[in-house]
């Protein structure tokens, strides 16, 4: 069966059953391999698309409810985004896998709520997983996005004169005092 769907600004047209799960089309039928497979439960947040402007997930979406629908993956957001910048400039991946859902939640909360609270940015993000835990980094670069004050970086203290290194525990205190960290983790 062919269905007409709009895609990032294109009318396309895919040959899938209706039931077809969306991120299955994107991936398999139209080679847009930025939206990601996790979990196939709407439990990651990995394969995040919009539909008319509100975070989906695209595992669990059957193209046969998408009809008329405007849907746009991370690959409508050009690579220039304020957000793809601002996660670039955070440093925020470490695998990458969860990153695009990651991004596309957060460029829907951005297109609501122009100066999101921490509490904005956890209720709108809570539906994501980040196996890699780089959420004060998401976070960081969310605020940053938004214009608002981002978290500094944790820079390492500077050696104690020429030729000095600066001990290792030394670092991790100064990490777990920005962090509000109380514990240096296990066998530490």
């Amino acid at each position: 069966m062919t269905s007409m769907l709009d895609i990032n600004g294109k009318t396309v047209a895919v040959k899938a059953a209706p039931e077809t799960p969306l991120l299955w089309v994107l991936r398999d039928e139209l080679g847009l391999t930025g939206t990601k497979f996790g979990c196939g439960m709407a439990q990651c947040g990995a394969c995040t698309v919009h539909v008319n402007g509100d975070p989906v997930r695209a595992c669990v979406t059957p193209i046969a409810a998408l009809s008329g629908a405007k849907i746009a993956t991370i690959e409508s957001l050009g690579g220039a985004h304020p957000l793809q910048q601002a996660w670039v400039k955070h440093d925020v991946p470490q695998c990458g896998y969860c990153q695009s859902g990651q991004i596309m939640s957060a460029a829907a909360l951005l297109a609501q709520t122009k100066a999101p609270s921490d509490e904005d940015i956890d209720n709108a993000m809570s539906g994501n997983i980040c196996r890699c835990g780089t959420y004060q980094r998401i976070r960081a670069a969310i605020k940053d996005a938004a214009g608002l004050t981002a978290a500094t970086a944790v820079a390492a203290p500077a050696a104690q004169g020429p030729g000095k290194s600066v001990a290792a525990n030394d670092i991790d205190d100064d990490i777990a005092a920005a962090s509000g960290s109380t514990s240096r983790g296990v066998g530490q």
